[in-house]
């Protein structure tokens, strides 16, 4: 059993994702890593500060981008969103998928191209390092590509 698997913004082996889904495997991420993922959020905060709109920073989603949201009411906007797509039902899913999902998911994170706070990527991290899993149903509402309901689940659980 591999102990820890540390991302770094690169590639996952397949062992590396056995490890930590079937094996419990601890997992961290680099200071590299979160130095990049807070630089990128910064990034999205100067544009959420900007007077141009930014799809989804400060516009609304698919018809409504065209719709400005007030920046006292962008919060509001996350959370309903996750809240939206969190929502399931059906069977649980596997212990090992979820935590395979999650693994998958935290590694996009820490490639530093989704704008997501470090908070949120080392929250997702520790969950996986404590063996926590939330129970997740197999279906759920269709949300953007590479989503699935028990990764929008794991959004909802940190916020």
């Amino acid at each position: 059993m591999q102990e820890r698997v540390l991302l770094d913004g690169g590639p996952l082996t397949r062992a590396q994702v056995v490890a930590v889904a079937r094996d419990g495997a601890g997992v961290g991420v680099s200071a590299d890593a979160l130095a990049a993922v807070a630089a990128t959020r910064a990034h999205v905060e100067r544009l959420a500060d900007a007077e141009s709109p930014t799809y989804g920073v400060s516009t609304g989603f698919g018809a409504l981008a065209v719709r400005h949201i007030p920046s006292d009411r962008r919060t509001a906007l996350q959370r309903s969103l996750i809240r939206s797509h969190a929502a399931g039902a059906g069977p649980k899913v596997e212990t090992e998928v979820v935590r395979a999902l999650m693994l998958l998911r935290l590694r996009t994170l820490a490639t530093a191209r989704t704008g997501v706070r470090a908070s949120t990527v080392e929250a997702l991290a520790a969950m996986l390092d404590a063996g926590i899993t939330p129970s997740s149903p197999s279906s759920g509402r269709s949300a953007a590509p590479g989503t699935s309901p028990p990764l929008r689940r794991r959004a909802r659980a940190h916020g």
